[in-house]
């Protein structure tokens, strides 16, 4: 059994990264993990206002340290985990699928968000989520778009635009807007036979037609194009788009809105359809099953999330 173990560490000697390329490799990995993990820290932890923001330096010293020690001590496998690593994307680089551009933009934008966010956690735990085509779904979504921000604006001069007295709602009555004129205008076709074909935001406004990954991905574009934070639901068979709207008080005024305003007629008698987050935060339904937000879930079970930030 002994002399097994020292032919396993001899290999692994042999495999390992070579000097001074290891020391290099453990540098880099050290800066990428450093970054996301002292902002989740940093945003969570009380800050004691210490002088000159020290406890902010102490913590990402202490942070640097520790991850530096536990890439030194693993450094015998980071070999075999970066060939495969690398052959991955390299493999997604040709294929036009998940490469290395791809990383290099997630891993920016990220951060990014992360740097803005209360909880930036969330942004791992979404990325990590499991969820179809997510990268696909995410170039989609073109909410920076001038053809997708145009006919958000559009929709928002178009409906609801004389409603008086709800200021502090009034991203949410735009966003109802452009609900309203994408459900006016959705007509559902299915994707070519065999094959998941995900249409991207500006596409889906030539027509405005497709199955529910389309429709989502138009709603989610537009909202967030004037401003508003969607997330798309995937269930087993199913995607849909969902919007934040504030918390359980603001929840029953836009209710109100909907029932004694903006969708009267639509959604008399119904029952408006949401979700509430581990944070208290309230998600409202925005699916094409409804001609008022809010309508009832095609399926319960949430399967993933996808947040836009």
């Amino acid at each position: 059994m002994k002399i097994s173990n020292i032919k396993l560490l001899r290999t692994l000697n042999k495999l390992s990264l070579p000097k001074p390329w290891d020391t290099i490799i453990i540098l880099l990995l050290t800066l990428l993990t450093l970054i996301p993990v002292f902002i989740i820290l940093h945003q969570n932890l009380i800050d004691p206002e210490w002088p000159a923001h020290l406890d902010r330096i102490l913590l990402f010293l202490v942070i640097t340290a520790i991850v530096t020690y536990i890439l030194h001590y693993i450094k015998r496998f980071l070999f075999f985990a970066i060939i495969i690593y690398l052959l991955v994307l390299l493999f997604g680089t040709l294929s036009t699928g998940y490469g290395f551009k791809s990383v290099f933009e997630d891993y920016r934008s990220m951060i990014y968000a992360m740097s803005d966010n209360p909880n930036p956690q969330d942004i791992i735990v979404s990325k990590l989520l499991p969820f179809p085509n997510k990268s696909k779904i995410i170039k989609a979504i073109e909410y920076d778009n001038p053809k997708v921000r145009n006919f958000a604006v559009g929709a928002t001069a178009k409906h609801f635009r004389n409603i008086k007295g709800y200021k502090e709602y009034r991203q949410i009555i735009q966003c109802f807007a452009i609900f309203k004129e994408i459900q006016d205008k959705w007509n559902y076709v299915n994707d070519p036979k065999n094959r998941e074909y995900i249409a991207t935001a500006s596409e889906s406004l030539q027509h405005f037609s497709g199955d529910c990954d389309d429709h989502s991905i138009l709603m989610a574009a537009s909202v967030r194009a004037i401003g508003g934070t969607p997330r798309l639901i995937h269930t087993k068979e199913h995607m849909y788009p969902e919007m934040l709207i504030g918390t359980k008080a603001d929840l029953e005024n836009v209710i109100y809105l909907i029932k004694e305003v903006l969708f009267v007629k639509e959604s008399k008698g119904k029952t408006i359809h949401y979700h509430i987050d581990e944070r208290g935060q309230v998600w409202l339904n925005l699916d094409y099953t409804a001609k008022y937000p809010g309508g009832p879930f095609m399926s319960e079970e949430i399967l993933g999330e996808l947040t836009l930030n």
